[in-house]
């Protein structure tokens, strides 16, 4: 995407943007809510319906999917001001590059450590999608694939181009072609033969605008898979492939089944977080450890082991039953 009319000063002016390879296949009004940032959604939707906008000098509707070399008309509007980039430091690029699994022209696959939210906002002023911008700022299009929890760590997908995004997020909604496994460590001696949760889940936000998510009837369906990995006295490391992508699918499946999450300081009864923490155990024990996904024809395994301090918890503080 380029612009063409470089000469923006205070007073607007008419803005023509010749659409590249990075917003090809992408609804206008979509490529407008991001380009025209700060301007409300309303009015861009008002735009387009008084022709005020236009693509290839002919008047477009909202769900306009934009080509290649097409040309985008934008009548003189006042934007609000761009927010200030928040100023990241050597240290924390240096970490993130450090925990880059893989990277290719179109996708970036980053082990995401514990206690980094993967954007901005809600009080936050930058995530991992911000601090990889800065990154690659030779990169036009930076966007997450999906999500995972602040306090979760692990593998998580970016991708540089749209096209990308668009194959993953097919593959995402279709619940084929990417498969996201999940190590966590939780209380309580998990059975064998419990290799599934199957329960809906629904999302509730407090008073004071925390959400959390319950298992009830008039919630979505959701499934989670199993496997006991290892037993300690107290404790259990299990394997966790979600087959829907619920928000806090794991750690509301293992709180119903009984056995929550060591470190959650959201679902799990505040006696069981002040042992844990006296073993070691700082954080939320749940990480992203192996993603399997088939792009562009090809199969790829992508594998992200236990962070240290994790490690050197579970093996020096608990005790091993097999």
């Amino acid at each position: 995407m380029s612009e063409t009319d470089q000469n923006i000063t205070a007073r607007p002016a008419v803005r023509y943007v010749t659409i590249d390879e990075n917003n090809h296949g992408q609804r206008v009004d979509n490529f407008l809510v991001t380009f025209l940032k700060g301007v409300p959604k309303g009015k861009i939707y008002n735009l387009l319906r008084k022709g005020e906008i236009r693509v290839n000098k002919k008047r477009t509707k909202p769900d306009y999917r934009l080509q290649s070399e097409d040309v985008v008309r934008i009548a003189p509007i006042v934007i609000a001001p761009e927010s200030k980039k928040p100023d990241l430091s050597d240290r924390l690029k240096n970490e993130i590059e450090s925990r880059i699994v893989y990277e290719d022209k179109g996708l970036m696959v980053v082990n995401k450590p514990s206690g980094l939210a993967v954007h901005g906002g809600s009080g936050l002023s930058f995530g991992l999608v911000e601090v990889v911008r800065q990154m690659r700022p030779q990169e036009k299009f930076i966007e997450l694939v999906h999500r995972l929890d602040r306090d979760t760590s692990g593998l998580i997908m970016i991708a540089k181009k749209r096209a990308v995004l668009k194959e993953l997020h097919t593959a995402l909604r279709e619940k084929e072609g990417v498969q996201k496994t999940y190590l966590a460590l939780v209380y309580g001696s998990w059975p064998k033969r419990k290799q599934q949760v199957n329960a809906p889940l629904l999302k509730n936000e407090l008073k004071s605008g925390e959400r959390v998510v319950k298992v009830h009837t008039d919630g979505k369906e959701s499934l989670t898979l199993f496997k006991l990995v290892r037993q300690f006295e107290g404790y259990s490391l299990i394997e966790c492939e979600p087959v829907t992508g619920r928000t806090h699918q794991i750690r509301v499946h293992t709180l119903h089944a009984g056995y929550p999450i060591v470190g959650d300081d959201k679902y799990s009864p505040v006696e069981d977080l002040k042992m844990s923490k006296s073993l070691g155990f700082k954080r939320l024990c749940l990480h992203a450890t192996r993603l399997v996904i088939e792009l562009n024809g090809e199969r790829k395994v992508f594998e992200a082991p236990l962070d240290d301090e994790w490690q050197h918890s579970m093996n020096t503080s608990l005790t091993p039953l097999y």
